[in-house]
Formats: C-alpha cells, sequence, structure tokens
C-alpha cells in the first residue's frame, strides 16, 4: 500500500477502523457496536461501503463478535491463510479494498457450517425497516 493511500485511510476511518481493516487488528470480545445487535439490514464494508453481509444471516456464536453464516453475494469476500499469533486460521477481507474484516471458522450453523466472525469496526450497518 502506498504511503498516499495510507494517508487517506488514516483521514476517512476511525483509529479502530482503520486499526482493525488496514492493520489486521481484532477488537476485544462483547465491545464491538454490532456483536449483539438484531436490527435487520445489510452490514457495508465500513472502507469502501460494499454490501458485505445479511443481517438475516447473523446469529448468536456466544464468540463475542457478530457473526454470520454467509457472506451476502458470492464474491464480496476474499480469504487467505493466516499464520499469526501462533495459530492457522482463515483471515477474511473485503474483496473490494481488501479490508481486514475478520475471520471464518467452519463451526458455524446449518445451512453452510461456518461462522464469519467479523469485527464491528470493519461493518457499518445499514439499517432496513424489515
Amino acid at each position: 500500500m502506498s504511503d498516499g493511500a495510507d494517508s487517506c485511510w488514516q483521514d476517512t476511518l476511525s483509529d479502530e477502523a482503520y486499526r482493525v481493516t488496514r492493520c489486521g487488528g481484532t477488537e476485544a470480545p462483547f465491545t464491538g457496536q454490532y456483536w449483539d445487535t438484531k436490527t435487520p439490514g445489510t452490514y457495508h464494508c465500513v472502507c469502501c461501503d460494499v454490501a458485505l453481509f445479511a443481517s438475516a444471516t447473523k446469529y448468536a456464536s456466544g464468540s463475542g463478535w457478530p457473526s454470520f453464516w454467509q457472506p451476502i453475494a458470492e464474491g464480496v469476500v476474499a480469504e487467505r491463510r493466516d499464520v499469526t499469533h501462533g495459530m492457522v486460521r482463515v483471515e477474511v477481507l473485503c474483496a473490494a479494498c481488501e479490508g481486514h474484516l475478520g475471520h471464518v471458522f467452519p463451526d458455524g450453523p446449518q445451512p453452510t457450517g461456518l461462522r464469519y466472525c467479523i469485527n464491528s469496526a470493519s461493518l457499518r450497518l445499514e439499517a432496513s425497516e424489515t
């Protein structure tokens, strides 16, 4: 990432959103804005505003982070191997801007069996009336 692009992100995002999305950080469990919200709507990337997850796929995982069993559409999230912190995990990123969102785990509910464990700081909820 160029210094100019980095500066743009710093100017645009909150300190916490920048730390999470552009530096690969993680917010503490049970502290993020959306970990327990039940508001219907669409969750967008806080960086580039692409729609990522629908509230209909959000569920209470008990993890302390917003959890979804699938993205809103195929190809909106990208995945890559993450071997930081002495673990092997699958990192989830916004496919459009490569912002760090969280991780995906194979312990979620059906129909996918996946748990997209996402940082609230990487999301913006666009509430809907239904």
